[in-house]
């Protein structure tokens, strides 16, 4: 049956920035798809998040760490395959935002958003590869941006390491697909989260990007998830470094 494709039965993901807003939509989608979870947020306290996970009758495992410093990210793939015995799927959600004119951009808050971004992504997706490899098959999510394909206004960072995990994706699919690994990159447009509430909000901005979005509305988080499950099970094998825009219609009009 087709929708047997479709199920993540037995497997395993690992998501960062799971503990609210998209992460969290994407946590609960992959456990009613059938996954265990795991998750990585600076505060190791994913309450909610742990209880839509196990109201689905998955497992749960919740680790701490700060993704823009490299020595917090050692060793977290091992822990969660030491603690379910496997693991399936990646997904690099965690996110930061700041926004400055370009030469005002303070060097140290760039440096480590690029951290969280793309340096944390790769890091991650190497440490995940050693349990892929040897069964031949695993699944690499990427959460990319409207600003994977545009400059935006005063995010230069946000923007630099959002292109740059469209070129991971391609660049890892490239390598990776002869060896079983599907790499590919979820762009969301507009989405209601506690993060966007600002920008949402704003009596200037709010209202000219809405007029932008064809749809005529912006997403909310568990609209993301389908594509999300669909990228990390087995009706995706033949999908690798696709960088797919999921956005009201916005990179259309």
């Amino acid at each position: 049956m087709i929708l047997d494709l479709f199920k993540l039965d037995s497997r395993v993901a690992l998501i960062t920035g799971a503990g609210r807003g998209i992460g969290q939509a994407l946590a609960y989608g992959l456990a009613q798809a059938g996954a265990d979870v795991a998750t990585v947020t600076r505060t190791g306290h994913s309450t909610e998040t742990r209880r839509l996970v196990e109201s689905c009758g998955r497992r749960f495992l919740d680790l701490q760490a700060d993704l823009g410093v490299p020595g917090q990210r050692v060793g977290l793939a091992q822990r969660v395959a030491a603690e379910f015995g496997r693991l399936d799927i990646l997904v690099n959600n965690a996110e930061i935002t700041g926004r400055y004119a370009p030469e005002d951009y303070p060097p140290e808050k760039w440096r480590y958003l690029l951290e969280v971004h793309l340096f944390a992504a790769m890091d991650l997706a190497v440490q995940c590869s050693e349990f892929m490899f040897p069964r031949g098959r695993g699944k690499v999510i990427n959460l990319g941006s409207l600003m994977s394909f545009e400059g935006g206004l005063n995010i230069t960072a946000y923007a630099a390491a959002k292109h740059g995990i469209a070129g991971l994706t391609k660049s890892l699919a490239t390598s990776w697909a002869p060896r079983g690994i599907n790499v590919n990159c979820i762009c969301p447009g507009y989405i209601e989260t506690e993060m966007s509430g600002v920008l949402k909000d704003d009596p200037v901005r709010g209202p000219q990007i809405l007029d932008r979005i064809p749809i005529g509305r912006w997403a909310s988080p568990d609209e993301l998830a389908p594509l999300c499950v669909f990228l990390a099970s087995d009706a995706s094998n033949y999908m690798h470094g696709s960088v797919i825009p999921i956005d009201g219609g916005w990179l259309a009009r």
